[in-house]
């Protein structure tokens, strides 16, 4: 078998992590039984057995159960500890990753009932994030994500709150749940707001629906980044627009398999994007319910797609240089991916 480099050792940047996705599957075990929380056995299962759940969700439905698996394991983070311990693992898995800068995502209403309201909860995740970094030395900042699903407004009051905070660790806005509900340009105000105020825009788009959904991400919210984006690929005018732009699209292979929006791991278009001169920044998106963590989408680009380590290194470049990383850090961590090809295969 040929000989190739350790991805666990190539520095690279995480743009795509969900916070409740992003637990260990024994944190939310013991959670739960602290608690007295009743996990789907769906769930159950998956977390015991280390096989994600058998998912589906290009139709309503599938995402519906998707989004009850993810809400029974969010459900068992109720104190500002839980949300301490998330963020420190969260961290220490990246850093095993060769992970030197992350920016993790999340809606902080979605946590605010049991966290004392929407402000108490934000300022709890961004000490967290904060400790965390400080503690495990990983480059560690908050993307502040809205909810398709939700009223405009609501992630009116999100996008002003996240520029409020903007000094404490956040770095950008994003929309997310299910891209079939919901018109991008419904949210256009919001994505003003975090722009005007110094954030990233990040939206999701091109992941249950197609190129449409990435157009209006780039045209209704000026977006710096897609989440996701994959399928973008289907559209050669688009893959053009998005590399003369230089939008980074933040594609997570095993998610997209784990979903159905392919049916296999060559299936993702990673090819098409790559050679298009689409930028990428791989990410696990919910590795709690994927399976797999950020090491492990490297690998599967180089198993299935036949990445060379040189193309590896490059995507792992692509991925620092769509970050919100300071200067200083994108620079490290550049240097780092030129020593990581120079070490002996």
């Amino acid at each position: 078998m040929e000989r190739v480099r350790d991805v666990s050792e190539l520095p690279k940047a995480h743009l795509h992590l969900h916070f409740t996705g992003s637990m260990r599957p024994t944190t939310v075990l013991e959670l739960a039984d602290k608690y007295g929380v009743r996990l789907p056995e769906a769930l159950t299962d998956a977390l015991t057995s280390g096989e994600p759940p058998k998912l589906r969700a290009t139709d309503e439905r599938g995402w519906f159960r998707f989004q009850r698996l993810y809400d029974a394991a969010r459900s068992c983070l109720r104190q500002p500890e839980d949300i301490q311990r998330l963020v420190r693992e969260a961290a220490e898995e990246d850093i095993k990753d060769g992970s030197g800068w992350l920016e993790i995502q999340v809606d902080p209403t979605s946590y605010a009932p049991r966290l004392g309201g929407l402000i108490p909860a934000l300022e709890i995740i961004l000490d967290a994030v904060e400790t965390a970094s400080r503690d495990t030395g990983l480059g560690m900042r908050v993307l502040v994500a809205a909810n398709r699903m939700k009223h405009p407004l609501d992630a009116r009051t999100l996008a002003r709150l996240a520029v409020r905070y903007a000094d404490r660790g956040i770095v950008g806005f994003g929309l997310s749940n299910d891209e079939r509900r919901g018109m991008a340009r419904d949210f256009d105000r919001a994505f003003h707001i975090a722009r005007e105020g110094g954030l990233l825009s990040a939206p999701h788009g091109g992941e249950l629906t197609g190129p449409s959904s990435v157009r209006d991400c780039l045209d209704d919210l000026d977006a710096h980044r897609i989440g996701h984006g994959v399928r973008a690929a289907e559209d050669p005018r688009l893959l053009k627009r998005l590399a003369d732009r230089g939008v980074t699209c933040e594609v997570c292979p095993a998610s997209n398999v784990a979903l159905g929006v392919y049916e296999k791991p060559e299936d993702v278009p990673l090819r098409t994007l790559y050679d298009a001169g689409v930028p990428m920044a791989l990410g696990a998106d919910d590795p709690l319910l994927f399976g797999s963590r950020l090491a492990a989408q490297y690998d599967l680009v180089r198993r299935h797609h036949a990445f060379t380590d040189e193309e590896l290194a490059e995507l792992a470049r692509q991925s620092v240089r769509a970050s919100a990383a300071p200067e200083e850090m994108k620079g490290k961590l550049l240097a780092g991916v030129d020593d990581w090809l120079t070490q002996p295969v």
